[in-house]
């Protein structure tokens, strides 16, 4: 169940980023939905390697943060205290849920290998591709992360 909840909220969030395109997000968020609905529908089909789908999920718990700071952004209130602090859950969110889960997801798969094989073919090379690309993918928005984080600090300390 939700996993397919899952697949449902990709869909609508992708056509919003079609919608608005590329207002929400340009061809990195379309790999990145893309990649994700290919993988929960293999896993769904299958029945194999919902584990690390569900981890990998675990990292979307972030995506509140993303919003948020979009909306305060719209809204002009780039300089308030709520864009601080939700810069900073961001960070730590981010922090924990796709880079340190990231670690533990592909420290997981190596040491559990011999499992990892006996996963069909077309899920199995999918295991090892996807979430590199995913990963990077974290690694470099979380670059970008911590880059507008000291900026919008140092603005506020400047200001004060």
């Amino acid at each position: 169940m939700f996993l397919g909840f899952s697949i449902g909220y990709f869909l609508s969030d992708l056509a919003m980023v079609f919608w608005h395109f590329p207002a929400l997000g340009g061809l990195e968020y379309v790999l990145h939905h893309g990649l994700s609905m290919f993988s929960i529908s293999l896993s769904l089909m299958s029945s194999q390697g919902q584990i690390y789908i569900l981890m990998v999920l675990f990292s979307e718990s972030t995506t509140p943060f993303v919003n948020i700071r979009w909306y305060l952004d719209v809204a002009g209130r780039k300089s308030s205290t709520i864009y601080i602090y939700n810069g900073i859950a961001l960070f730590f969110g981010w922090l924990i849920a796709r880079i340190f889960l990231f670690i533990y997801f592909f420290a997981h798969m190596f040491n559990h290998f011999d499992e990892v094989k006996k996963i069909f073919p077309l899920g199995f090379y999918s295991l090892l591709t996807v979430p590199p690309v995913l990963g990077l993918m974290n690694v470099v928005w979380f670059w970008k992360i911590v880059k507008g984080l000291i900026k919008t600090i140092s603005k506020a300390r400047h200001r004060e």
